[in-house]
C-alpha cells in the first residue's frame, strides 16, 4: 500500500525560511532510512504558495487564482511518499518522522492512504 505523509506548511515555510541545518539533517537521515528499508518511493519540499497558483471549477472554465494563499497550516509545504505493509507500518514510519518545524514546535502532519482509480473505499 502507497501512503503519502504530508507535512504542512507554516509561517516560516511560506516565507521560504529554510529549515535548520539540524533539522535538515534529521530529514535527511530519516529518508535515508526509508531509502534502505526499500519504504520511500519519492519525496520533496514544495516552493511557497506565492510560487503556485489555484484553479477554481464551477460550470465554467476554470477560474486562476495566483498565490501566496492563506492558512499556512492548511497548505503543503512538502511531502513524503511512501510503500508499507498495511496502515500500522505506515503509521509507524510517520510517528517517526522528525517534528517538520523542530523539536518542541507544535504542528502537524498527515498520513493517507493513496487510491487508485480501481480502489475502492474501505
Amino acid at each position: 500500500m502507497r501512503f503519502l505523509i504530508i507535512i504542512k506548511a507554516s509561517a516560516e515555510s511560506e516565507a521560504g525560511q529554510p529549515p535548520d541545518a539540524g533539522l535538515i539533517d534529521a530529514m535527511a537521515d530519516f529518508h535515508t532510512t526509508l531509502a534502505r528499508r526499500g519504504v520511500l518511493l519519492d519525496a520533496a519540499g514544495l516552493a511557497p504558495s506565492r510560487e503556485g497558483w489555484r484553479l477554481h471549477y464551477s460550470d465554467r472554465e476554470p477560474v486562476v487564482e495566483r498565490g501566496p494563499f492563506t492558512a499556512p497550516g492548511e497548505l503543503m509545504a512538502g511531502y513524503t511518499l511512501i510503500q508499507a505493509r498495511n496502515h500500522d507500518e505506515a503509521l509507524e514510519w510517520a510517528r517517526r518522522f522528525p517534528n517538520p518545524r523542530g523539536a518542541g514546535r507544535p504542528t502537524h502532519i498527515e498520513l493517507r492512504p493513496l487510491r487508485c482509480l480501481t480502489d475502492t473505499p474501505a
